[in-house]
């Protein structure tokens, strides 16, 4: 015969799967919602489209300045305040940092460039050598473009 009625309470019911009852009632109040696992959820502490675009325009006009004095001269003249680390941030997703400390392109993998000129680029070499049970130090120096050594 079936029972249309609950014939076992919830406690019971809780009990009886192994779970706590608080998991039980948040499942309960999230019922019909959809999930969001990992999904951005603004958080009260976040800072405000205005308040990037404030440290975005007061960084351009005083461009000498590094992102921690900025910061403090924010604060200080009432434009908005925020942590060093927050500065930071939007002033590295904005590219205003490291204006100055770009990366260099480097040459490696392209060979050596020969000199087109006599005297326009030395080489030198230090060799430690034995002679007849005496190290002596051998200095060599060589002109990049005749290849002449100079002893």
């Amino acid at each position: 015969m079936i029972k249309t009625k609950r014939s076992t309470s919830v406690n019971k019911l809780i009990d009886m799967i192994g779970i706590n009852s608080s998991k039980y009632y948040s499942w309960k109040n999230r019922f019909e919602l959809p999930n969001n696992h990992n999904g951005i959820i603004p958080k009260k502490h976040w800072i405000l489209d205005w308040e990037k675009e404030a440290i975005i325009s007061y960084s351009k006009s005083n461009i000498t300045q590094g992102y921690r004095r900025l910061t403090y001269m924010m604060m200080d003249d009432d434009i908005v305040a925020v942590s060093p680390s927050t500065t930071y941030r939007v002033l590295k997703m904005a590219g205003l940092l490291n204006k100055w400390n770009e990366v260099k392109k480097s040459s490696k993998g392209n060979g050596f460039t020969q000199p087109v000129a006599p005297h326009k680029h030395w080489h030198t070499d230090i060799k430690y050598v034995n002679f007849h049970g005496t190290f002596l130090f051998l200095i060599s120096v060589i002109d990049g473009f005749s290849r002449f050594i100079h002893s």
